[in-house]
């Protein structure tokens, strides 16, 4: 079984409500979404056709995909609408210290 490792990406105030930032982790492409207070994270990956999903836009807790319209719940990763089929993954972020932390597995 693999340790979950915490990476700090930024402070609570350098990501305001309604904003995302976009990262890399460990050569996986990450966006991190502050929706009213609480933080998600999921890969910058359409699992459609491997484009960018976190430049689309966000309409409440879904995601959607700027090239074909696939759409993905930031909080889980769920794929809701085609023409994706399979969910993007997504991160464990928690606040420790006003700091942002992503999971991942190491």
């Amino acid at each position: 079984m693999e340790e979950m490792i915490f990476y700090s990406i930024c402070s609570v105030e350098d990501l305001p409500p309604g904003e995302r930032i976009f990262l890399e982790l460990k050569g996986t492409p990450i966006v991190v979404f502050n929706i009213d207070g609480n933080f998600f994270a999921i890969e910058d990956t359409c699992t459609h056709d491997d484009g960018p999903l976190g430049d689309g836009d966000l309409e409440g807790h879904e995601i959607v995909c700027p090239r074909h319209g696939a759409r993905f719940d930031v909080r889980t990763g769920e794929v809701l609408a085609l023409p994706a089929v399979t969910n993007v993954r997504s991160f464990p972020v928690r606040v420790t210290d006003r700091k942002v932390e992503i999971g991942i597995e190491d």
